[in-house]
Formats: C-alpha cells, sequence, structure tokens
C-alpha cells in the first residue's frame, strides 16, 4: 500500500509463535559432528588439568580423572547435540564413544599422552563416557535444568581431584604362568634362557604389549657381580634394568627380582606416570622352570606384578593380558632358539 507524501509506514505486527516455528531453518554446517568436537575439546581441557605427579592431587591415574573425564565428555557432547535438537536413546550411548576416541586422539596429538596408555583406556573411557551421555539425556528429557546438571558434572572431577591423593590405593598383587614344550635338552634351554642376546625384534615382535609401544629387548645376560648373579636386561630406547636373582638351580629353575634405578627408563621410552616401578605398577619377581620330558624339555614361566590404582579392577586385567601374551611369546623365543641351536649341534 502507498502512503501519502509525510506519512511514516506502520511497523509490522512481530510474528505470531506459528509463524515462528514455520519459518525455514539454516541448519549450522556439521552439525552432526559439533557436539562430538566440544565433548572432545572438553575432556581434553580436563586432562590439561590433570597433569599433576603420580601420586600427587590432579594425576591422571586418579580415579576420578579415569572415571569422571570421560563421562564429562559424554554429558557435553549430549547436551550440545539436544541444543540443535531431540536425539535418540541409541544417540546417548554412541556418540559418547565417539567423542572420547577424538579426546584420546587428541591427547596424542598435543603430546600429552603416549599411545601405550591410550590404546589401554580407549574401552573404559568409551564405557564411561556413554554412562555420562545417558544421564545427561535423561536429564535433558525429565527436566528443565541440564546446564546446571552440566556444571555439576563438570566440578565432580575438580573436586575428587584435589582430596583424592589423601586416601590410601589400594594394592593388588597378581600372577600369571605359561608352559611349553621344547625339542631340545634342558642344557640347551638353560644356556639360551642366561644367554639372550642381539634380539631381533621378529623374533619377539608380535606380542601385544610391543605392538602397542612397549620397548622391545634386545639383550638378557647373567652376570656375576660382588653382589651375586645378576641378569643385566636391555630393551630399546635405551631402556636397562637389573633382575636379582633369587634362586638359582643349575638346568632346573632360576629366579629373580627386578630392580629398577631412576634412569632404567629415560624419557619418552614408556609414559611417564605408569613406568614400571613406579607409583602405580611394578613387575615382582620371574622365575622360570625346567622339567626333562622325552624328547626335550618343558619350559614353565611365573610372572608377578602389583596394580595400584582406584581401578584395579580394569589394571589388573589388562595386566593379565599384556603379560599373559608376553609370557606365550618369550617362550616361543627361547623355543625356536633352542630348538636352532640344539639342530645345529646334531
Amino acid at each position: 500500500m502507498s502512503t501519502e507524501p509525510g506519512q511514516t509506514t506502520p511497523p509490522e505486527p512481530p510474528p505470531t509463535d506459528a509463524q515462528v516455528r514455520d519459518m525455514p531453518r539454516h541448519p549450522i554446517p556439521f552439525a552432526w559432528f559439533w557436539p562430538l568436537l566440544v565433548g572432545a575439546a572438553a575432556a581434553l581441557v580436563l586432562r590439561i588439568a590433570f597433569s599433576g605427579l603420580p601420586g600427587q592431587r590432579f594425576s591422571a591415574m586418579l580415579g576420578s580423572f579415569i572415571y569422571l573425564a570421560p563421562a564429562v565428555c559424554g554429558a557435553v557432547t549430549v547436551y550440545m547435540a539436544e541444543r540443535i535438537e531431540r536425539r535418540s536413546w541409541g544417540y546417548y550411548i554412541w556418540a559418547p564413544w565417539v567423542s572420547t576416541a577424538l579426546f584420546v586422539v587428541g591427547t596424542l596429538l598435543v603430546f600429552i599422552e603416549g599411545i601405550v596408555c591410550a590404546v589401554v583406556i580407549v574401552p573404559l573411557f568409551g564405557v564411561m563416557g556413554s554412562l555420562g551421555g545417558l544421564a545427561m539425556g535423561i536429564v535433558c528429557r525429565i527436566t528443565n535444568w541440564p546446564r546446571p546438571a552440566l556444571y555439576s558434572f563438570a566440578l565432580l572431577p575438580l573436586v575428587f581431584g584435589a582430596i583424592e591423593p589423601h586416601w590410601p590405593n589400594p594394592e593388588q598383587i597378581s600372577s600369571t604362568s605359561r608352559t611349553l614344550f621344547i625339542a631340545a635338552p634342558a642344557e640347551r634351554v638353560w644356556h639360551e634362557l642366561n644367554d639372550a642376546q642381539d634380539i631381533r625384534p621378529n623374533e619377539v615382535g608380535d606380542a601385544w604389549a610391543y605392538r602397542i609401544g612397549v620397548p622391545m629387548p634386545v639383550a638378557g645376560v647373567t652376570q656375576n657381580t660382588p653382589e651375586g648373579r645378576v641378569r643385566k636386561v636391555q630393551w630399546q630406547k635405551d631402556v636397562h634394568f637389573d633382575e636379582i636373582i633369587t634362586e638359582w638351580q643349575p638346568l632346573q629353575r632360576v629366579k629373580w627380582r627386578y630392580r629398577f634405578s631412576p634412569d632404567s627408563f629415560p624419557a619418552g621410552a614408556l609414559d611417564d606416570h605408569v613406568v614400571i616401578g613406579g607409583h602405580y605398577f611394578d613387575l615382582r619377581d620371574s622365575a622360570y622352570t625346567l622339567t626333562p620330558r622325552e624328547g626335550g624339555t618343558e619350559l614353565r614361566i611365573d610372572v608377578s606384578w602389583r596394580v595400584s590404582t582406584r581401578f584395579n579392577w580394569y589394571a589388573d586385567r589388562v595386566a593379565q593380558f599384556l603379560l599373559g601374551d608376553f609370557s606365550e611369546h618369550i617362550l616361543r623365543f627361547y623355543r625356536a632358539r633352542s630348538e636352532t641351536a640344539a639342530a645345529a649341534a646334531a
């Protein structure tokens, strides 16, 4: 409608609620990805905050971080997704798995986590992330205060991270054993046990511990020293330590306890907060028992270790798997060397 000179156009009335709902919406680019990225970023900020030394406040090995940081990751992911549109129950479960995986990748990219810990912890992080996502999904569906709930989620790890070191860590001692028949006499097997030199990666490299980044062995040689027999061990990345022999029955049994010095594991050789012989994990002793059998020798290995964490139920199962797998591969190594040497001698 035209207006006479000097007259102004009356303002249009504001749109009604129904008109607002019917207006075309412009989707946010990559809207499916942003909640995952924000959730991962929130957990990464927590990881940076949890950079304390082992046994101190805000250590990355505290239960308050291991359990609650991925839960925060999942909660933030679901909260950001719900702000865009209502999500399904399935989304509350699978999306946090993706965001926690992105979080772990982020810790590797900024060099605050090592590959060993990253691989080991992903399954637990995924489960805790889904629990956090489900909790936030329930809050978003049945309450009108998802933001205060999110703030509470984010504060929990910081509160517990400050007070948890004052509580004693539970300690769990475990062991594993494996047995393998070797078509070689006990004398040959005994020699290989005490004089393993120039170990090649292809001789042991299939063990899962080495696949995920643990340095591979290079040599293990028993020596006579003023303090008694000591097995000197060298790994890749300049790792070295002693195995103090506590039982010595030639051609029958040898047992040792481990001794690590401050320079046994150079920086970067292993994840610093889970170094062997440290606050959270330690190898206690190992033993080899030789039993003569028809046509060869039965070789048995026994390994024991300690875990001291708030998640021993998980850490010990990981140790059981990795050390059991290592035991099987080291027995195969001694079998291959012993049988090759026996065949050459024959």
